[in-house]
């Protein structure tokens, strides 16, 4: 198969705990390199025990957090890499920062319910922030700010996982053929 050289991207993948970032990411991942493209997941769990451990969960340390996974993927952007975030992200006022210093950014609204997120929920992680063992959990007791115009949308609880990479797919096309 040949690499092909290509502009970078960075996709951006934000959204509730839950609500099927990694899983679309990892679907797209996938789709791009049958197609020959360079690709990078940064996956916002494996980012925090490597490039931001000892980051806590404070709204300056999750600003922090974003700027590094940022900086990471303006680097494979610049290389004509596509980068693949996904990241909870959620403050907008960070995530419309990175979408600056990057550029070429795509910002894809993983939306699910919050219902729909704790059923998901493999990990425990909201029945423990409900039971007041994790304190600032984004969706529980901290905010998360749902992005005002992102390229895409992708309704997980609508949609399947397919249906939702066909219209990331559509988006990633144009952008990397110049449009």
């Amino acid at each position: 198969m040949t690499i092909r050289n290509t502009q970078g991207l960075t996709v951006w993948f934000t959204g509730l705990s839950g609500a099927g970032k990694t899983t679309l990411s990892q679907a797209l991942e996938k789709l791009l390199m049958a197609r020959g493209y360079r690709v990078e997941p940064l996956d916002g769990d494996v980012v925090r025990q490597h490039l931001s451990k000892g980051l806590g969960y404070s709204k300056a340390d999750r600003d922090e957090n974003i700027r590094r996974i940022g900086f990471v993927a303006e680097l494979l952007t610049r290389h004509g890499v596509v980068a693949l975030v996904s990241a909870i992200s959620p403050y907008r006022e960070i995530r419309d920062e990175v979408r600056r210093k990057i550029g070429a950014f795509l910002e894809i609204y993983v939306n699910a319910p919050l219902e729909v997120c704790e059923q998901r929920d493999q990990k425990g992680l909201y029945q423990r922030a409900r039971a007041g063992e994790i304190k600032g959990f984004t969706g529980i007791d901290d905010p998360y700010q749902p992005p005002l115009a992102p390229e895409v949308e992708c309704r997980t609880d609508l949609e399947t996982v397919e249906e939702s990479v066909a219209k990331v797919w559509r988006e990633v096309e144009a952008k990397l053929a110049g449009g």
